[in-house]
């Protein structure tokens, strides 16, 4: 069963979709939230984790980030990882005040750039009692690693803000690949290849998701999203990544960072955006998932 709904995020409107189990009988459910990648939307990957797992007995939430997808605010399509956390917060306060939901068993899920959102969340808000990610990825790291690419994305975000204030913006940067060409430029199975297969010109298009973001370096650059993962201890952290996913670095890195209570889960053969939607790689997730949600959100 599911049903749209919305709820605020400082002040925003937000719109999500609330899943219940077809069987739900009235009982107190545990919760789950999921997060959508960064330039994606709820109807995407983030939908069909949260479908499957409230088919596995969770009352579940996915929503559109503030200004992205059917969401509300401007400039439409921006990515705010600080907007996020807060949209991540908000979603959480609107699923525990649920009549349905135990507000005392609510975890978080977070897809791509949605894992290291709820990572960073989830540090420092102690009612997502079981934080999990697929294919996690940190963005600032990804994008602005190189100190000769972090200068010129630094030095152009400063321009594009005076030619704004002149009254020529708003100027936002979209980093997915924009044609085939640039898409082939990168390696078959490497994230941003699949990017382009995935939300341009494949499976997951929809007309409401940007894919990969529009952004503002000068913020993202300050989005630390790893630092302070062992916070979320005594609290379990679970990252789910492919073993031939080129961003397995991100979640292995954490889950080493984030101490005893972390697990890393290796889906052999998986890349990146195979977690996404191929049936036979996602039916593994969502069965660890769903075993790690019933063992830590136990009434």
């Amino acid at each position: 069963m599911k049903s749209p709904v919305t709820f605020l995020s400082h002040n925003i409107e937000i719109a999500g979709v609330l899943y219940l189990p077809d069987d739900y009988d009235g009982r107190p459910l545990a919760g789950v939230v999921v997060a959508h990648p960064a330039g994606g939307v709820k109807e995407q990957t983030a939908g069909r984790y949260a479908e499957d797992l409230s088919r596995k007995g969770f009352a579940t939430l996915t929503f559109d980030a503030a200004r992205q997808g059917e969401s509300g605010g401007a400039p439409r399509g921006l990515e705010d990882p600080f907007q996020r956390a807060e949209d991540i917060r908000s979603a959480v306060t609107f699923l525990s005040t649920r009549r349905f939901v135990d507000e005392r068993r609510v975890g978080i899920l977070g897809v791509c750039a949605g894992g290291s959102y709820v990572s960073y969340t989830a540090q420092t808000d102690r009612r997502m009692r079981a934080v999990a990610t697929v294919s996690a990825v940190d963005p600032a790291a990804e994008l602005l690693e190189h100190p000769e690419t972090r200068e010129a994305l630094l030095n152009q975000a400063g321009l594009l803000r005076n030619l704004e204030g002149r009254g020529e913006g708003p100027f936002l940067t979209h980093v997915n690949p924009g044609t085939r060409a640039e898409a082939e430029a990168y390696p078959a199975r490497s994230m941003f290849r699949e990017c382009y297969d995935y939300y341009v010109d494949g499976i997951g298009k929809h007309a409401n998701s940007t894919g990969w973001g529009l952004l503002q370096f000068d913020v993202l650059a300050h989005f630390r999203p790893f630092e302070h993962i062992d916070w979320i201890a005594p609290r379990p952290l679970l990252m789910i990544a492919g073993t031939e996913a080129d961003t397995r670095h991100f979640s292995e890195a954490a889950v080493a960072r984030a101490g005893e209570t972390a697990e890393l889960f290796d889906i052999e053969g998986a890349s990146h955006m195979d977690l996404y939607y191929k049936d036979a790689f996602v039916s593994k997730a969502i069965d660890k998932l769903a075993g790690f949600y019933e063992k830590h959100l136990a009434a």
